[in-house]
């Protein structure tokens, strides 16, 4: 199980604050999808992309599962049917809908999984009023909220894709600024010196199990991109043929890009010979100066080949990242995913969390506009399959 470290309470103390600290986790889930029309709720235009009214379920199924009946004498779950239908990959608690099948969930409606989510959230609040609670289950209250606020920033790269596809590219909310980061300063390489460097997670605080341990490895010395890549570099590579040559990708990334006729990043579009690109506050001309986003690994690669460099690995990252400002995409490293030193999955369904999907899979680092609060440190170790795109993901480069 995640290892968590809780801040020393008092008894009644702690309680009041989790509760508090739970229904605010619980409240951005829901003010997210606010926005959102009745159909948007249940379309799964990829198998990548899960319907914005499964999220609000299975992120109540986490609680309902792994909290509610070790910490409620006789617990009377919502609806027999749910955890097969909101169970993600938990092999460990049965059968479930498989992922690409969850746009067909079209019942029970979304008014049912809202009442899913008040009832939930009337016996959490009812457990964590009692006098005291232990320190195992305060631990998966904890990793519960984690886990919803991964599925926060989901919910909003799910929602784009969504609308995205959409023919007339709807907008979800004209104030939504996560997609537009403007950086108007000159891109500098900062110099890292060689040395042995501690990489991993310690101390006070919540962090996944895959954070763990803190262990020592030896860097060469690097140069790193002060900034990450913005929209106007990335389109000097477009311009100059990058998606048609070879030369700048992994055999797989020029596999991908010619089976899938990628010509650009994720929501990009030449119309009239300008750039544009679909954000959640509407299709825009595209500005050079903002953060790119929707970026893949092999495009990340590609890039960074084209301008004769290459991306840093997660350890440099993480060893350089005090230097330098993060937290405007997710960054693209060089870094297979994989275990540290002495990582052991914990027994039970909660050890499926994060082990198994160590393979075929690329490290990012850092955190995005679309992150949580609360929700980003800089050992925390995102991943995903080095195709992917619909993540707010870009990359920095390093040489």
């Amino acid at each position: 199980m995640e290892e968590i470290t809780t801040q020393r309470f008092g008894a009644t103390e702690k309680q009041v604050n989790l509760k508090e600290r739970f229904l605010a986790v619980r409240s951005r889930t829901e003010e997210i999808c606010k926005p959102l029309q009745t159909e948007d709720y249940v379309v799964q235009p990829s198998v990548d992309v899960s319907p914005p009214k499964w999220h609000l379920a299975h992120t109540s199924w986490f609680f309902e599962t792994f909290f509610l009946p070790k910490a409620i004498q006789g617990y009377i779950p919502f609806d027999k049917d749910f955890n097969y239908l909101f169970n993600s990959y938990y092999e460990t608690i049965g059968k479930r809908v498989l992922r690409a099948d969850r746009g067909n969930i079209t019942r029970p409606g979304v008014d049912k999984i809202y009442a899913y989510r008040a009832y939930v959230n009337t016996h959490v609040v009812n457990a964590l009023q009692q006098t005291e609670i232990s320190d195992a289950l305060r631990e998966i209250i904890i990793l519960g909220m984690n886990h919803e606020m991964q599925h926060q920033e989901l919910l909003y790269s799910d929602i784009k894709f969504i609308l995205g596809h959409n023919p007339i590219f709807p907008i979800y909310n004209h104030s939504c600024d996560i997609d537009s980061i403007e950086i108007k300063e000159k891109t500098e390489f900062l110099y890292v010196d060689q040395g042995i460097y501690e990489i991993g997670f310690s101390g006070e605080g919540f962090s996944f199990d895959n954070e763990l341990n803190k262990h020592s490895v030896y860097l060469h010395d690097f140069e790193i991109a002060s900034q990450p890549v913005l929209f106007g570099e990335f389109i000097e590579f477009i311009e100059d043929g990058g998606y048609q040559n070879f030369k700048y990708w992994h055999n797989d990334g020029w596999t991908w890009v010619n089976e899938n006729k990628i010509t650009a990043p994720l929501y990009m579009f030449k119309v009239d010979g300008k750039w544009h690109r679909y954000t959640l506050a509407g299709f825009k001309v595209v500005n050079p100066h903002d953060v790119l986003l929707h970026i893949s690994f092999y495009e990340a690669s590609a890039f960074a080949i084209w301008k004769g460099m290459r991306l840093p690995t997660e350890f440099e990252w993480e060893a350089a990242s005090d230097l330098f400002k993060w937290g405007d995409c997710w960054e693209w490293t060089n870094s297979a995913y994989l275990p540290y030193p002495g990582f052991h999955a914990a027994p039970g369904a909660i050890g499926e969390y994060n082990g198994k999907f160590m393979v075929n899979q690329m490290v990012l680092r850092g955190a995005s506009k679309a992150t949580s609060a609360g929700h980003s440190r800089k050992t925390y170790r995102n991943f995903f399959h080095p195709y992917l795109q619909w993540q707010y993901a870009g990359f920095r480069l390093a040489k």
